[in-house]
């Protein structure tokens, strides 16, 4: 059986009921029709979650399929390790031509801490050289922190040579261009792997704003407010037409990698992944974007559509991670998983023959704190540390910080962590939370409850 191309869609803090295939108002506003047909003809996660709602430490969980405490990646501004253990390596062993568009976040190392990191190197405005790439030693054309190097609509990356490719128009649509330039490249000699990680919805870290595509506040200024946001401050109000827009960009060119895919006469045998690394809460939950236990931190879309498993409009309600993606993207191309990896692969759930899938899913938080959390269908429960989680990637000492009840409190108004009803209720998760934290590789702590010292 001919091996399947792989193409992986990456969005970068895009919450997952901005996808209509989620939720009923952003449906009712075409937000992401595309997106939503791949649901309906491939297999749509109904509960994803991300693994650490933090850009880089999200992007190594998934390039090397441990947590980002294992590959030492804990926080934004330290660069994955120079190992041949990373997808991109066992995809090209086995055959794989392998190539990567768009932010990488994985290259540069800045910043004090207090573990064990590398001497300051930074290529925020420099070319990644290759073996910083993760093991992509085809195609490459990115940039460490595109957000450095670009703007809604201008900017550069670095192609192979470490070369400047500028960029004129709308930054999903310029990536995309790329996109469909290589995708007419290929031969068919071999099957490829193209991860394609686009930056929108993340807002523009220099203008302090969402840079939508011209048009998208009047285009989607009848949003209906999401209920978490509801009687909040933050600034979503200003901010919420122009992330949509971001969304309904990205949507709008995957159809265009679409329309290639079948001009080109591979759309049956290419398997498409559509995620992103962490959601947006726009600064009701803390003082940014993301870096918290809620929903809308940790929840992410999640679809594949592809030949064999991954077709059929299937819907999957069992809770899924981040970590989940490396054994699955390998699994599918034939690929023995490698026995290190955290994950596992989700054909298992597609197939519906696994018994003992777990339960709930782990979520370390770093930068805003050292936190942890597990979410079950029913609970949230969070614990952090009093050390900065800038300087250090775990503690020894946690104190309960959330708990709620979403079955009851979907939109996680009601903090219960003090209340001595759920005291049992904590301390079973508490269990739960310690032992994820043993097998993600780190000591079993001591949590301690809101009222003790």
């Amino acid at each position: 059986m001919k091996k399947p191309n792989i193409i992986f869609i990456f969005s970068d803090q895009q919450r997952w009921d901005t996808c209509g295939c989620y939720d009923e108002n952003s449906r009712e506003l075409n937000v992401t029709p595309n997106i939503d047909k791949m649901a309906e003809e491939g297999v749509l996660f109904t509960h994803a979650f991300t693994c650490q709602p933090v850009c880089g430490p999200a992007r190594s969980c998934l390039q090397t399929g441990v947590y980002a405490t294992e590959s030492g990646c804990y926080r934004n501004g330290i660069a994955l390790p120079i190992t041949e253990k990373n997808i991109a390596n066992y995809f090209t062993r086995n055959g794989y031509e392998v190539g990567y568009i768009g932010k990488w976040h994985l290259a540069s190392t800045m910043g004090p801490s207090k573990e064990k990191i590398e001497k300051a190197i930074s290529f925020v405005r420099k070319g990644v050289p290759l073996e910083r790439r993760g093991g992509y030693k085809g195609y490459w054309l990115a940039s460490d922190l595109l957000e450095f190097t670009s703007h809604g609509y201008d900017g550069f990356l670095y192609d192979y040579d470490r070369k400047k490719v500028k960029f004129k128009g709308y930054r999903v649509d310029c990536l995309t261009d790329f996109v469909l330039e290589y995708l007419d490249t290929r031969d068919g000699k071999k099957p490829f792997f193209l991860f394609v990680s686009y930056l929108e919805p993340h807002h523009q870290n220099d203008h302090n704003v969402f840079e939508g595509p011209d048009g998208s506040k009047e285009h989607f200024k009848d949003f209906n407010i999401p209920g978490d946001l509801k009687d909040t401050s933050g600034d979503w109000r200003e901010n919420y037409p122009d992330y949509l827009g971001c969304c309904n960009s990205i949507d709008q060119n995957i159809q265009r990698i679409n329309v290639k895919l079948e001009e080109l006469g591979i759309k049956n045998n290419t398997i498409l992944v559509y995620t992103s690394d962490h959601g947006c809460h726009f600064k009701t939950r803390n003082g940014e974007y993301k870096r918290s236990c809620h929903e809308s931190s940790i929840r992410i879309p999640l679809i594949i559509q592809g030949p064999d498993l991954f077709k059929g409009g299937k819907k999957i309600s069992d809770l899924v991670s981040l970590i989940d993606l490396p054994p699955t993207l390998l699994y599918a191309a034939g690929i023995d998983i490698p026995e290190h990896m955290k994950g596992r692969p989700l054909q298992e759930l597609v197939k519906g023959t696994v018994k003992n899938w777990p339960q709930d899913v782990f979520v370390q938080i770093s930068e805003s704190q050292i936190g942890r959390a597990i979410r079950t269908k029913k609970w949230k429960y969070s614990v952090k540390s009093h050390k900065s989680g800038f300087l250090y990637s775990s503690a020894s000492r946690y104190k309960e910080d959330f708990l709620y009840d979403l079955e009851n409190d979907f939109h996680e108004r009601n903090n219960l962590v003090k209340d001595p009803k759920y005291t049992e209720v904590r301390k079973e998760l508490a269990e739960i939370l310690k032992r994820r934290m043993a097998e993600a590789g780190e000591k079993i702590p001591i949590i301690k409850s809101r009222g003790e010292n």
